[in-house]
């Protein structure tokens, strides 16, 4: 955005007038910089930049969950960055302490939780792991349960806090199958079941409406891992609204603004809607919260340090461009994935592996054989990320035998199971750019082998 240079010049004049207004101050020696090493220094940041990343910013790149951040956001962390306050405790960050607190509500008014404990974090993964933290404090010796298609990460934190985890299988389009998760249930063994609103593979939500009634009937905590599909309950005419609808009666949730709510990395987010499990976080730090009589941050958080810089970044866009200018974002994303989707149903070349529910669209060359669709995927694959004319970043995703099966696909099951394409149109400006990149990807199936 052209306006960006002009934003960053006023974030950085507006704090230079503020530090002038304190006492003045010779800046130590050891802070002097060689311009002539800057300047090769910078140099070599720039060609490292340039020559190892992928087009993160270009529509072109649908690969993997990557975007730039809004300028806006950029503007808000950089400016609040020459400050550089610590949202631990108030007197540390004390501007963007009470920041941090104001986009909290605002997502949890979002998700319609009537009242929240939480904060920013550095991502979903730490979010994630201090609900399953909660979640064992309050459920004492009894297990998780997670969708066989959730994050990865679940697993692994159930190790790292002495949990049982418990995978329940999927129907067929990729959700937690509820009587699964009803027979689970009835053994007493699990104390907290995580259910995700966009699973980071196919993008799908799994039925939390649903699980409500389990919740009820088994006494168990249920926690939502939204940290991909989250900002989605923006929008109210999606299939899966009821889920979304239903994440305000649940126990906690996470999501990750520095996905669909346009931030720079790492901004996440733990809210919990129950206040009083602030009493699982109890510690003291005499030399640090002293001047404030409510609970400051750190004394709600794992992390101690965290950036300041990230709470001002989305307070600046939320009061910029609102909840609206996000459902415009997330409205494109998804008209672009419907256009996609559209697309391969009448393809002859490619295969629509399932209807998309939110932005992510999966698919695979169109081949008698599970073997020549993960050969054909892996073709179109690297030969689309390492054309020198018109390149098409993608990603992809293997899935077993019966997956295909079960999604009505007739290919011979020669193997265990195949890779199949996988576009997450996470950019907005994907909406005019998916006919290109469809014909784009169809040239490239039609060229790999085993094609019809």
């Amino acid at each position: 955005m052209t306006e960006l240079p002009a934003w960053l010049r006023q974030g950085v004049d507006a704090i230079s007038a503020w530090q002038d207004s304190f006492a003045s101050f010779e800046t130590h020696p050891s802070q002097h910089v060689d311009p002539d090493a800057f300047k090769a220094g910078f140099e070599e940041l720039v060609d490292r930049l340039g020559a190892a990343n992928y087009p993160y910013f270009h529509p072109d790149y649908a690969g993997q969950m990557l975007k730039p951040p809004h300028p806006v956001a950029v503007a808000g962390y950089l400016t609040a960055m020459l400050v550089n306050p610590n949202n631990h405790a108030d007197d540390g960050g004390a501007a963007t302490s009470r920041m941090e607190r104001e986009v909290v509500a605002e997502l949890a008014a979002m998700f319609g939780l009537p009242q929240h404990l939480g904060h920013l974090t550095g991502g979903g993964t730490v979010a994630n792991l201090e609900a399953l933290f909660v979640a064992r404090e309050s459920h004492p010796g009894r297990g998780v349960a997670y969708s066989a298609d959730a994050h990865y990460t679940h697993a692994r934190m159930c190790h790292l806090l002495g949990l049982e985890a418990h995978p329940v299988p999927v129907d067929a389009a990729g959700r937690m199958s509820m009587p699964a998760l009803a027979e689970l249930l009835a053994t007493g063994a699990v104390g907290t079941v995580v259910l995700t609103a966009g699973t980071t593979g196919l993008g799908v939500v799994d039925p939390i409406d649903e699980a409500l009634a389990l919740r009820d009937r088994y006494g168990v905590r249920l926690h939502v891992d939204a940290a991909y599909g989250g900002f989605y309950t923006l929008l109210p005419d999606l299939a899966d609204a009821a889920a979304f609808r239903a994440i305000g009666r649940c126990d906690s949730v996470v999501v990750d603004p520095h996905k669909h709510g346009l931030q720079p990395y790492g901004c996440g987010a733990v809210l919990f809607a129950d206040p009083s499990v602030a009493r699982y976080y109890h510690h003291d730090s005499p030399y640090t919260y002293f001047t404030e009589s409510d609970l400051h941050l750190g004394e709600i958080s794992l992390e101690c340090s965290r950036p300041g810089a990230a709470a001002a970044a989305l307070w600046l866009t939320l009061r910029v461009l609102g909840t609206q200018g996000l459902r415009q974002v997330l409205a494109a994303n998804r008209r672009a994935a419907e256009g996609w989707a559209s697309l391969l149903a009448e393809s002859e070349a490619l295969t629509l592996y399932q209807e998309p529910a939110l932005d992510i669209v999966t698919y695979f060359p169109a081949r008698d054989t599970l073997s020549g669709v993960d050969a054909a995927t892996a073709h179109v694959l690297t030969r689309g990320m390492n054309a020198s004319r018109d390149p098409v970043f993608l990603s992809v995703l293997r899935m077993p035998a019966d997956a295909f099966a079960a999604r009505g696909h007739t290919v011979t099951a020669d193997a265990d199971g195949a890779r199949v394409l996988r576009s997450v149109l996470m950019k907005p400006e994907s909406e005019q750019r998916v006919p290109r990149l469809h014909e784009l990807v169809t040239g490239l199936a039609a060229g790999a082998p085993g094609a019809r």
